[in-house]
Parts: structure tokens; sequence; C-alpha cells
């Protein structure tokens, strides 16, 4: 096929594009002559109309790969964690590539797992989100859609989930609104789409109803008192504590026991922290819940989960616990460290 351009080295034939396959067209100004002009206009015509016909076909390509539930999985459920080439590797491991190998999508499965998968999508999220690949970013959506089947299935941790759609959303605005559509991967379609996922999500979860259970055995209200608030003093979350009291008379005297906000605001914040936020009730004694939700504005709380990542020092491998890795170590429990989802996230930050 000869060249086609606008170098003065081209010799000035065009190809069109018609039913009957390429054809060429000779311009008038090399000398050729045009047997019918009108016949040019409508190939003119019909490649313009070829033009939009693929662009309806991408468009439509882009949905459809938005709305792909394709999980891309690997056999090996770790990832060697290097930040620089050596004789042996060369390159280094990105947030994106460890979000696609480490399984987070049976992980959210897991009730041990869940919370710290969710508070590690929450951190991408934030500030994250332009860093993941392409594929990554396409899991991120499969595995929160995942999230949030499951919370509406089960009817758990429904605030967990819209206060992530909330930060996801909120991302999403900044990212196409004002910092603009080039950070993001993909077509801008396929992301207004992504957010009017979102917003249907969060619709859903507003709209669900809790189901009283079936069963009409011993209840929670049934057991002893000591029971009770030995229950309650598990909750981590003092927000828990609030909607638990809201549930029944007796309960909200219980959620108001000022030793059990005592010890929450101890679990979570150091002493030093404590004494510059006191708060002093009408009786002149310490009002402890007051005093937690103001420290929770100030400072971050612990955070605890039943299951984390774990990075070997020996090998530098990260995986969940229990799962096998090729470690060389005598002991590959005690070279294991487990990390947080912050931590997690710095450890890919260069």
């Amino acid at each position: 096929m000869p060249f086609l351009g606008q170098d003065w080295r081209s010799p000035g034939q065009s190809w069109v594009k018609t039913a009957d396959g390429w054809k060429r067209f000779l311009d008038e100004k090399s000398g050729s002559f045009v047997s019918d002009l009108s016949s040019y206009c409508n190939k003119e015509n019909l490649f313009n109309s070829l033009n939009y016909d693929v662009a309806a076909k991408k468009r439509k390509k882009d949905m459809l790969n938005s709305k792909t539930k394709t999980q891309y999985f690997h056999q090996e459920k770790w990832i060697y964690v290097h930040k620089g080439s050596t004789k042996e590797r060369h390159g280094y491991c990105t947030l994106g590539e460890a979000f696609n190998r480490l399984d987070f999508s049976t992980a959210i499965l897991d009730s041990r797992r869940f919370n710290y998968v969710v508070r590690l999508l929450e951190l991408i999220a934030k500030s994250q989100l332009t860093s993941l690949s392409g594929i990554a970013q396409k899991n991120f959506m499969n595995i929160l859609e995942k999230v949030v089947l499951k919370v509406l299935e089960d009817q758990q941790n429904i605030r967990l989930i819209r206060e992530l759609l909330q930060t996801l959303y909120t991302s999403l605005c900044t990212l196409v609104q004002r910092v603009g559509k080039s950070v993001l991967v993909g077509n801008i379609n396929m992301w207004v789409y992504r957010m009017e996922t979102i917003l249907h999500w969060q619709q859903q979860l507003n709209n669900i109803q809790i189901t009283r259970p079936a069963f009409k055995g011993l209840t929670f209200t049934d057991l002893p008192l000591c029971l009770q608030l030995n229950i309650m003093q598990r909750l981590s979350d003092g927000r828990d504590l609030v909607s638990l009291g809201q549930a029944a008379p007796d309960l909200h005297v219980l959620s108001e026991d000022r030793l059990l906000w005592k010890k929450l605001c101890q679990y979570h914040f150091s002493e030093r922290q404590i004494r510059k936020r006191l708060i002093l009730s009408d009786k002149g004694q310490l009002d402890w819940k007051k005093m937690y939700f103001k420290l929770v504005r100030c400072y971050p709380r612990k955070e605890q989960y039943g299951d984390t990542l774990q990075l070997c020092k020996h090998c530098h491998i990260l995986s969940w616990k229990g799962t096998d890795h090729p470690c060389t170590a005598n002991n590959p429990e005690s070279c294991s460290v487990s990390l947080s989802p912050q931590d997690f996230i710095n450890l890919f930050k260069f």
C-alpha cells in the first residue's frame, strides 16, 4: 500500500473502504481523472459512518469490560516483595501486582480477614487508586462488588461498607472532575458507569431492612447482666455500643456504664492522650463516653484484626497467615511479621 500522509513525499493517493473492499482514489492534483465525484462522496460518507460504528463499538466494549466479573487468579497465593534490581531479579514489585496476586476474593469470605480487606480497600480508595494498573483497578471493583453482595446477604457490617463506598465515590469525583481523567486507566465512560454503580450500591444499603431471626430460644437480653457486660466489653468500636444500647431499654442502661467506656478509652489511647482530653460531667466525674468520641476525632484508634498479611523477613515473601511459601529458614513462623493495612500500603512506597 502506498504511503499515506501530509508529507511532501506522498504520491497523493488515497484509499477508501467500500463494501467490495479497499479501493484507490486518485486526486486531481496528481493529474489523475476522477470518474464519478458523487460516488466518491458516497464512499466518504460510508467511511465516516464506519468511523462512527467503530466508535460506538469501542464505547460498547468499554462498558462490557467494566461489567466483566473476570478475576485474575494466580496459582501461588504469595508474592516476592523486591524494591530494586539485583542480579537475579530486575525491576520492582508494585502495589497493583501485589493486589492481583494475593487472594483477596477468598479472604472476604473469611470473617477473620473481612475487616482487614475492607480497611485495605478504603486506604487504596483514599490515595492509592491511581497507582493501580488497569487489571488491578478492575480487580478492585470486582472485589468491592463481592463485598457489597456479601453484606446485602448477611446484613452485617453495613456501616463499614457505607463508609467505604462514600470514601471511594468522593475520591473518584475528585479524580474525574478536579484532577482530570488522564490519571485513571480506561475510558472516562467506564468510570462514570462505575460511579453510578457505587450510587446504586449505596441506595441498596440504605434500603436494607434487618430481619428478625426466627429463632425463639435464648436471646442476648436473657443472659445475666454480668455476662451481657462482659460481651459488650469485647466491642472495640464505641458506635457499636451506642447502636446496641438503642436495641432495648435494658441494654441502654448497660451501654452507659462508665467503666465500660473507660476501658474502651484505655484500650485505644495512651494515658498522655487521655490526659489532654479530659471532660467532666455535671456531677464532677470524668465523662468517659464524651472523652472517647473526642479522642477519636483527634487520634487514630488501635486497629484490631483476626488475621492479617504477613511478611517473611528471611525471604521477603508476602502472604496470608497459614499460606505455605518457599522459605529456606529453619523456623519460618519466627521470621514472619504481621502487617497492618497501612503497613501494607507503605511497603510499596518508594
